[in-house]
């Protein structure tokens, strides 16, 4: 079965989030369990600079405002993919970021950038590589929504597949700027891409894909109800019947402390000695009291409203009251920056914050932290928890998403059934994230039973290959097989 993923970054050659994770995780765990998967991507430097052997497929057509481009196809081997990169410098190498420019703001063209990209996985479903051609076009998130819409409109051989990584980004456009995507007039309309009266690639997903997915089964159930539906609600419970829910996995060749170089030392669920070390040169490296029996709270993340760091914010005094310390690594909203860097200044024996995002600095909070915290107001899968899991720094999370999915908490029946892995709490407010810290605090006093907690949730698998075997489940479900 040939796979073209179509996707706007990918680990490790670009990333801003965890569709980039995600997207450089699937190919090679679908190639694995029998598919023939390649990437398509946009030309951005960073992409281009991980393209090798690269040679020029073809050069495609414009589409009514939409420019033309030359499609590469070469190794990616850092991604430990093969795929096409759409090289058009005007649209793709610009100094800022892939979506927006350095102060942040979105790109004017961007409906033109990413239908570019649409239209290239809908040529390449018609035969624009003579050698090549996909029987399933699996597009991700908003910037390949428009794939599925152009896929039908040129009547291409393939069905297609739209994966929701996070519906509160949904592409949304003005009107006036359909005519420029080349697709037929008739689809603007609310049986097709329109929503309350702009231009919106999330929707072209949605209602023209052959099938649906999202990234838990949580979530899926989620979306299609008022609160997270994102006013598309309607639509997805009109499509309930091809809408699932397909857990993410960790890439272990990625996340792993048995073998992570970009950890201080290494360690497994038998010998967790060296997590001690970690911590030490974590608290070390942050300035941070070389205090080993005091927890240590951690949060890698987006500073947005989205993943509750208000909360976070809010409780972090109460952390320190505790006897505990608290290290952030994340950008994003300039007032939660502020906040984080201030409470760092307070108390700079006790809390760190880091702005800005390092992988390498990811791993090492990770790997030397005792709690991370996930407090989300809504999450459709998560992965920081996953990490945390596979680390043994048990998951503080919001019972939303796939947060709800992989966390299971602390209760005393399932530690007493041995089931238990993090701590879990419900509403949405400082009180729940307050008792959801006494649980932690009281646990990690526990000592014997706290260990138990990390060997269970170390043990848990949370495997691509089985994320995988979902795909292809749902790749044969829109061939009709």
């Amino acid at each position: 079965m040939r796979v073209l993923q179509v996707c706007a970054e990918i680990f490790p050659l670009l990333k801003t989030g965890g569709l980039a994770d995600v997207a450089g995780a699937l190919p090679a765990a679908l190639n694995a369990a029998g598919a023939e998967t390649r990437v398509l991507l946009p030309g951005f430097d960073a992409v281009l600079a991980g393209l090798e052997q690269a040679v020029t497929v073809c050069e495609l057509p414009p589409r009514a405002g939409v420019p033309g481009a030359r499609l590469l196809y070469g190794a990616l081997p850092a991604a430990q993919a093969h795929g096409y990169v759409l090289d058009a410098p005007e649209l793709y190498r610009r100094p800022g970021g892939p979506y927006a420019d350095a102060g942040n703001h979105a790109y004017g063209d961007n409906h033109l950038r990413f239908a570019r990209l649409c239209w290239a996985a809908a040529d390449l479903a018609a035969g624009a590589d003579p050698y090549w051609r996909p029987a399933v076009v699996h597009a991700h998130d908003w910037h390949a929504g428009l794939a599925p819409a152009c896929v039908r409109a040129l009547g291409a051989p393939a069905v297609s597949v739209f994966t929701i990584h996070n519906l509160a980004y949904q592409g949304s456009f003005d009107a006036r700027h359909y005519p420029e995507l080349g697709l037929p007039p008739a689809w603007f309309d609310v049986q097709g891409v329109e929503f309350h009266g702009a231009l919106n690639f999330m929707k072209a997903g949605l209602y023209f894909a052959d099938q649906i997915s999202t990234v838990s089964p949580t979530y899926a159930r989620e979306i299609q109800q008022h609160e997270q539906g994102m006013g598309l609600d309607g639509l997805l419970r009109s499509r309930a019947g091809v809408l699932h829910g397909i857990l993410n996995g960790v890439d272990s060749a990625v996340w792993d402390p048995a073998h992570d170089a970009l950890i201080d030392a290494p360690f497994d669920a038998r010998k967790l000695a060296g997590k001690a070390r970690n911590k030490a040169a974590l608290q070390a490296t942050l300035g941070l009291a070389a205090v080993p029996d005091a927890p240590l709270f951690i949060v890698v993340s987006r500073l947005t409203e989205q993943k509750g760091l208000h909360l976070v914010q809010a409780a972090v005094p109460q952390i320190v009251a505790r006897g505990g310390q608290f290290a952030l690594l994340g950008n994003g909203d300039a007032g939660m920056e502020a906040a984080f860097r201030a409470l760092a200044s307070q108390w700079p024996e006790s809390v760190a914050a880091r702005i800005g995002y390092d992988e390498r600095f990811a791993h090492r909070l990770v790997a030397g932290g005792d709690v991370i915290m996930v407090p989300s107001r809504f999450e459709p899968c998560g992965l920081t928890q996953l990490y945390g899991l596979r680390y043994g720094t048990l998951p503080l999370v919001r019972r939303v998403g796939g947060l709800a999915d992989t966390v299971t908490d602390s209760s005393l029946e399932s530690l007493d059934d041995g089931s238990a892995t993090g701590f879990v709490f419900d509403a949405f407010s400082d009180a729940a994230l307050d008792a959801a810290l006494r649980r932690a605090f009281a646990l990690y006093r526990r000592k014997k039973d706290w260990t138990a907690v990390q060997r269970t949730g170390m043990a848990r698998r949370h495997d691509w290959a089985v994320a995988a075997e979902g795909y292809l489940n749902l790749y044969r479900a829109a061939l009709g097989g």
